[in-house]
């Protein structure tokens, strides 16, 4: 999943992508080598506090999976959209925008 700015003009991800991506267990090593080049190119979008309690009421309010639940609080503070494929997860979120880049 990635971050875009409003003027799509820059991306960013988010550490947990990072971490669900390159942790995925049926990765190939060419793909793997692929997505670590365009996590050297991105910048990479630390979780803070705020990101934290953001996520916390995410999943209070709605069932959704940890790495879902930080990502999306990722893109809602900063104001960014957020593209993925699996736009169905997120749709529900109020003040998120999500893209389908697919």
């Amino acid at each position: 999943m990635i971050l875009y700015g409003i003027d799509q003009q820059k991306s960013v991800v988010s550490v947990i992508s990072k971490v669900e991506v390159l942790g995925y267990h049926k990765l190939t090593a060419d793909n793997k080598q692929k997505l670590e080049r365009l996590f050297q190119v991105l910048p990479i979008l630390s979780i803070s506090d705020a990101i934290i309690e953001q996520a916390i009421s995410l999943r209070q309010q709605h069932k959704m999976s940890l790495g879902d639940a930080m990502i999306a609080a990722t893109a809602l503070f900063p104001d960014l959209k957020l593209a993925t494929a699996n736009v169905k997860d997120f749709d529900w979120i109020e003040n998120l925008e999500v893209i389908n880049p697919v």
